[in-house]
């Protein structure tokens, strides 16, 4: 507070003080409401009976809304009870499937109240005796709404709901106007509570998506069961209540297809005008073209730039040999200094090579393919002559990772291609060695000149697997054997067909050891039974079990088998269960085992197959 100013003193105002300003204030609220109604009775209120005025206001409100009395009430037939609005029996039309419990009973209130046949009879109006008065309508209204079941399978054939759905020419002028109350309104059916809404032309991909995903798996609660003509308490024995029933479920199941089919019509109406999804294919196609033009360029600028590197790797390559001419011719004299030089040179451009392949981690992102490069740069640094080396470091001093990293492969791919045909010529040169000694009468194996105990199993094994019939049989068979034969032997069809033939002219006991030797083989390689030493306790009791099923597959089997796999085709869960539960007396793991043989052995029948359709063209 100021002090008190002394006499002869002044008091100053330095700043001006604001004006003042006026404000009308007016009570509101609920407290100032039940003040204003205190005031008028002259009375004061607690908190209770303020929360009696309010619960007194909402039924006045739910009073309200049983005014709208069906002018029909009185006219309808108590017998036809099921053809009836119940909703509007009660009055409560407006609300419908809205109203609460609390509403319904309310409404239910007020319809006793006035059409009770008591209250009616009171004040002087005939009443139909027995069940035959309309107020039983009202007591079965009460009856299926106040059941949540009961009231559920009313809603569902509601007779005031629109089934109609729009067509296309009605869609495509106007159709966020035309689809979205449809969907809204059908959306009232969804046993999910979020249902996400049509959108606008604005609306995202994923928004989109999302609406037609949810509307196409539509999971929707409706039921026809109030729909239903027979009612099984009405039965006079239990086989009755089993036909009703029967009949009963026949027709909801008809009905509650018709509706997903109505559902789906709809959603695919909607799908096939929505100019959004026409707007997001036209940018999806747009987006493909691009992306297809940019690889096409891509493509002509990397064959370029091979050209280019194809084109100065011969240019260095002539230059060199041109400067190596000149030196030769110049140098003749110090050939011994030239020679050194040039292993310095070349220790040189290995050393160098070897370097930049380390600065670039040999070209890899892990240590396994890191170290399979590190071998391939050293085969390169042994085979690669001078010329060579420092044509790859004059590529790698000036590209780029990738481009070095190609030039690498590539000269790596020459050195062993040329590794290769020196292998060849050692093995054929060793075959043509072979053969001579076997003309010259040395030829003492099991099958004949050429032929050893291996190479005639694999020939039984290869008739068997290409049966009679088979396009090129001879020649595939011969394919066949010059891909899995270990002995280095080229057969033609002409010496299997040979050879087939003296098989058969063998005698019986011959064959048969010939035979049995080629299923011991087989089965040997198809049989993978872990060792004791290896195997883990759950595999050494399988095993124990599994010689039970060692047997050959029988045609049964196989056709049980086959059928079996195409019946659960490879998504199904728990499929190699059930395939051999299909399969009598096969365990799982003998079905997966035979598959896998099944397989094995077409891969082999068709890779044997095209190699000689491909010899044919040529």
């Amino acid at each position: 507070m100021l002090l008190e100013a002394l006499d002869g003193e002044e008091t100053v105002v330095f700043i001006a003080a604001a004006a003042s300003m006026q404000v009308e204030v007016e009570p509101v609220g609920r407290w100032f409401e039940a003040y204003v109604k205190r005031r008028n009775r002259n009375t004061s209120a607690s908190f209770q009976e303020l929360e009696e005025e309010e619960e007194s206001s909402e039924e006045s409100e739910d009073e309200e809304l049983q005014l709208e009395e069906d002018p029909m009430l009185r006219t309808l037939d108590p017998k036809d009870w099921k053809n009836q609005d119940h909703y509007a029996v009660l009055g409560l039309t407006n609300v419908r499937y809205k109203a609460t419990q609390k509403q319904i009973k309310a409404a239910h209130k007020a319809a006793v109240l006035k059409h009770h046949p008591d209250k009616r009879k009171a004040v002087g109006e005939q009443i139909t005796e027995g069940d035959n008065d309309y107020f039983t309508c009202i007591t079965k209204a009460i009856e299926i709404l106040s059941d949540p079941v009961k009231r559920r399978a009313f809603d569902s054939v509601d007779p005031t709901f629109d089934n109609t759905m729009p067509s296309k020419s009605e869609g495509k002028d106007n159709f966020f106007k035309v689809f979205g109350p449809v969907f809204e309104r059908n959306a009232r059916w969804s046993s999910k509570k979020h249902v996400p809404k049509l959108g606008t032309m604005e609306s995202s991909f994923e928004e989109v998506d999302s609406f037609y995903t949810f509307w196409y798996n539509f999971d929707s609660w409706r039921e026809f069961s109030y729909l239903d003509e027979e009612e099984k308490e009405k039965a006079e024995c239990r086989d009755e209540r089993r036909w009703i029933e029967k009949q009963n479920r026949a027709s909801r199941a008809q009905r509650k297809k018709e509706e997903m089919n109505r559902i789906r019509t709809l959603v695919d109406t909607a799908y096939s005008c929505d100019p959004r999804i026409k707007k997001f294919k036209e940018e999806e196609k747009a987006r493909k073209e691009s992306e297809k033009k940019a690889k096409a360029e891509a493509k002509k600028r990397e064959q370029e730039e091979k050209e280019r590197a194809v084109q100065a790797e011969l240019e260095a390559a002539r230059l060199l040999k041109q400067k190596e001419e000149e030196e030769a011719k110049q140098a003749a004299q110090q050939a011994k200094k030239e020679k050194e030089i040039q292993k310095k040179a070349i220790k040189k451009e290995r050393q160098k090579l070897r370097a930049t392949c380390k600065n670039w981690n040999y070209f890899a992102d892990n240590e396994a393919d890191s170290v399979k490069m590190m071998e391939e740069v050293e085969k390169l640094c042994d085979r690669l002559e001078l010329a060579s080396l420092q044509s790859l470091n004059e590529v790698l001093a000036s590209s780029s990772k990738d481009e070095s990293k190609a030039a690498v492969v590539k000269q790596v791919d020459d050195v062993n291609v040329q590794l290769q045909k020196e292998k060849e010529a050692e093995v054929q040169a060793r075959q043509a060695a072979r053969g001579a000694d076997q003309a010259s009468g040395g030829g003492g194996s099991v099958g004949g000149k050429g032929w050893n105990e291996e190479d005639l199993q694999l020939l039984i094994k290869a008739v068997n697997l290409f049966p009679a019939g088979t396009n090129a049989r001879w020649e595939v068979i011969a394919n066949y054997m010059n891909q899995h034969s270990t002995s280095g032997m080229k057969r033609t069809a002409k010496d299997v067909i040979n050879k087939a033939k003296n098989l058969q002219r063998l005698d019986p006991v011959q064959k048969d050891e010939i035979n049995k030797k080629a299923f011991e083989k087989f089965k040997k390689e198809h049989t993978s039974l872990p060792s004791e030493d290896k195997a883990v306790p759950s595999e050494r009791f399988d095993a124990a079990g599994s010689d039970l099923n060692t047997a050959p597959w029988t045609s049964e089997e196989q056709k049980l088998l086959e059928q079996a796999l195409k019946s659960y085709p490879v998504n199904t869960p728990e499929r190699w269960e059930k395939i051999a539960d299909a399969v009598p007396g096969r365990s799982k793991k003998d079905c997966m085992k035979r598959y896998k043989e099944l397989v094995e052995m077409v891969k082999a029948k068709k890779a044997a197959q095209e190699q000689v359709a491909a010899r044919s063209k040529k």
